[in-house]
């Protein structure tokens, strides 16, 4: 239970592909003019992640070495097919708006890489959830970063007006600079709070507590 755990942390703050390890740029910038948007390439990417991570785990024994990337983008390329088809059929709108980044889905480096990490590695049960946990991460990442530019772009939310009439839309956010300018943000605003989280884990532990005016190691160094 802690390695699942473990692992959907891992997915979500640790090694967040979006904000953290900066993967699958392509569909972050592209796709995340609105929050409904960004949430169904999240879910979409998630699907296809945690069952090709399960399938390429059961064959990781069988899979010829010198051939591991080719059976790996075929077994991907299914579930794309897969979940474009179903996109298609149940949620046609969602489909006709992000276009050709569905089927991108079987270039995206992150699905490839756990493939590569993790999934060819360890058994069936982690490789699920560690396709959750990246999964995860992948969605809430595009999800912010849409709510952020679809708020302020267009001042609404999921589609609904959440900003009053009187509100004058910035619409570069809504545009290719205002994707880079909110995922910069973003990212600067977690890096921020993962430094503070660092503080605290080693404040009275005779590390670093970020108080560097009253820092206890450099009036050892004076008195020295």
């Amino acid at each position: 239970m802690k390695a699942i755990l473990e692992r959907i942390y891992n997915g979500l703050v640790k090694e967040n592909p979006t904000f953290v390890l900066m993967l699958g740029m392509c569909p972050t910038l592209a796709v995340t003019t609105s929050a409904k948007n960004g949430f169904g390439m999240g879910i979409a990417t998630m699907a296809v992640l945690i069952m090709s991570n399960l399938i390429i785990s059961l064959l990781r024994k069988i899979i010829p070495n010198g051939v591991r990337v080719p059976v790996y983008i075929v077994v991907i390329a299914s579930f794309v097919t897969i979940v474009e088809m179903l996109m298609h059929a149940y949620v046609t709108s969602l489909y006709e708006s992000l276009g050709i980044f569905i089927p991108l889905i079987v270039v995206n480096c992150i699905i490839l890489g756990r493939a590569e990490t993790f999934a060819s590695k360890n058994g069936p049960i982690l490789s699920i959830f560690d396709g959750v946990g990246i999964g995860l991460g992948f969605t809430v990442g595009l999800t912010v970063i849409g709510m952020v530019r679809e708020l302020i772009g267009s001042g609404t939310l999921f589609g609904r007006q959440i900003m009053p009439e009187a509100y004058e839309p910035v619409s570069i956010f809504v545009m290719a600079p205002g994707a880079f300018f909110v995922l910069a943000i973003l990212c600067a605003i977690q890096n921020k709070l993962k430094l503070k989280g660092a503080n605290r884990h080693v404040k009275g532990e005779g590390g670093c507590n970020g108080d560097c005016a009253n820092c206890k190691s450099k009036e050892v160094e004076n008195n020295d």
